[in-house]
């Protein structure tokens, strides 16, 4: 690859992942979450029965303090209740509450904002063109380092 390919290439991957990075946090401020946050509370709100910690970490592919750590900053917005687990003393089910129910549209409508905002007078084959490629990118750069979150 010639210089000029790689400048273009890593100005345009550095660019968008700020521009999507910051339109995310910014719609996801309106709901009062951090970028994260939207995706544990949806897991959660597809679950009604709730989930344990090491189940949202095999579902989110994160390790489980990953998880405990995320809850706690969600801890005081009352998105969710923690129940014990009957029998097993060490796990703790995590269910949302109303509020928490309430917000899964919202997140929702968020989701899709940004994606039609950011594939805008794209046809329906060049968005799965695009999802495609950025899915090898994604892969491709796998290679590199530990995929997290």
């Amino acid at each position: 690859m010639e210089l000029t390919d790689v400048l273009a290439t890593n100005k345009a991957l550095v660019k968008v992942a700020k521009l999507y990075r910051s339109a995310q946090a910014d719609a996801l401020s309106a709901l009062a979450l951090h970028p994260g946050q939207d995706v544990l509370l949806w897991i959660l709100g597809q679950e009604p029965d709730g989930m344990t910690i090491s189940e949202i970490a095999a579902r989110l592919g994160v390790e489980q303090p990953t998880v405990t750590r995320s809850l706690s900053r969600l801890d005081q917005g009352g998105w969710f209740i923690r129940e014990p687990v009957p029998g097993d003393r060490r796990a703790t089910r995590i269910r949302l509450t109303s509020k928490g129910r309430a917000v899964i549209p919202n997140i929702e409508a968020a989701w899709r904002t940004l994606a039609e905002t950011a594939t805008a007078g794209m046809a329906a084959d060049q968005r799965a063109a695009l999802v495609e490629l950025l899915e090898k990118v994604r892969g491709n750069l796998r290679t590199l380092t530990a995929e997290t979150e």
